[in-house]
């Protein structure tokens, strides 16, 4: 249905997997850099045993929310520097780059983030993936644009749609698990592509690096990251039942499926955006114990769409819950502990309040 090849980047370029056997080694437990050949001199994770990671999601605005936002994360850099950052999708609003080489690149990730100079694991969202209207998720090989970016950028680290990194990378305090789920959950299914299909190649080689990264990870910690989440209160609401629409697959029935099978369980914390809200939600039993985390309000806040239906004083029991305020997370890992912070910020002084300050584990 859509051109597979818009940058170059062949199919089997863009897993995980099988672009490490090019490069003759395996992606797990090595920089993303070993996956795509960096055309400059790549950031590198603050080295030690105490990570310090910057949560941040749905920035790629490039206006005055993305910079107020950016501005505050300098400032606590300058406090307390961070190792990495983890961007968890819309990267560039609203409809995604046009090439590797787009303006978008610095207007809404390079020049916000100056001083940020460290690691950025970013992760596919559905603005990123748009083909006929802004978010639809339609055009999903638009997504190897931002893969292509991870040549040309030392902050930005893409080297595939889906990837994982390790801090340190000889025996990890932390692995981070960044997914492509964005074929289950696109407003515009790719009925008419095999290869982007719920069963597909794609999907089916996700599916099992996947298992595989995770059972084989000596990390302390092990975090997936996604664009949409498994449980919100925000306005998009849970897998299964996004935007509270009955019809499949668009209500993301796939997506909901995916996480139970693959992800709930198996690793700590679900870090994931689409949702313009700050949100730590208890666990549950339906999530196996993992603590679903959303962290979306880099450029745009809830304000005015109100929550998802069922969800607010009714919804999922949450430690924090802010859904009308800018701001980022920061979470402290170390062999033995994770704490998690929230920073809201005020948009005309760029200033960050932590509002939420708990050990998690």
């Amino acid at each position: 249905m859509h051109e597979q090849n818009p940058t170059g980047i062949g199919r089997r370029e863009v897993l995980a997997g099988t672009a490490g056997v090019l490069a003759g080694l395996t992606l797990v437990g090595l920089t993303p850099a070993a996956a795509v050949p960096a055309e400059v001199p790549k950031f590198q994770p603050k080295a030690g045993r105490n990570v310090r990671v910057l949560i941040t999601g749905d920035a790629g605005t490039g206006t005055r929310t993305q910079w107020a936002v950016a501005d505050a994360a300098r400032e606590f850099h300058a406090r307390e520097p961070f190792s990495l950052a983890v961007g968890l999708g819309d990267n560039i609003y609203e409809s995604g780059p046009d090439g590797p080489d787009d303006i978008q690149f610095a207007t809404k990730f390079e020049d916000p983030n100056a001083g940020l100079d460290f690691p950025w694991a970013m992760v596919l969202g559905n603005h990123d993936t748009s083909a006929i209207f802004p978010g639809d998720g339609g055009w999903l090989a638009r997504g190897n644009h931002e893969v292509a970016y991870h040549a040309k950028s030392s902050r930005w680290w893409m080297p595939s749609r889906y990837y994982s990194v390790r801090v340190p990378e000889e025996n990890p305090v932390v692995e981070f698990f960044v997914l492509d789920i964005n074929p289950l959950a696109a407003y515009i299914p790719p009925l008419l592509d095999p290869y982007w299909a719920v069963d597909g190649p794609y999907m089916n080689e996700q599916r099992a690096w996947l298992d595989r990264a995770l059972a084989e990870s000596p990390a302390e910690w092990k975090i997936a990251c996604t664009h949409q989440p498994y449980l919100s209160n925000g306005p998009h609401g849970d897998a299964g039942n996004y935007e509270n629409l009955p019809i499949e697959p668009i209500n993301g029935v796939h997506a909901k499926r995916f996480f139970e099978d693959h992800v709930l369980g198996k690793v700590s914390f679900l870090l994931s955006g689409h949702d313009h809200t700050l949100q730590a939600l208890e666990p549950t039993t339906a999530s196996k114990g993992t603590r679903q985390i959303v962290s979306g309000a880099a450029g745009k806040t809830a304000r005015g769409h109100g929550p998802a239906s069922g969800s607010s004083d009714s919804g999922h029991p949450a430690l924090v819950d802010i859904q009308d305020e800018l701001g980022f997370m920061v979470m402290d890992l170390t062999p033995g502990s994770a704490n998690l912070r929230v920073v809201t910020v005020d948009l005309a002084s760029g200033a960050g309040t932590v509002v939420f300050d708990r050990r998690l584990a």
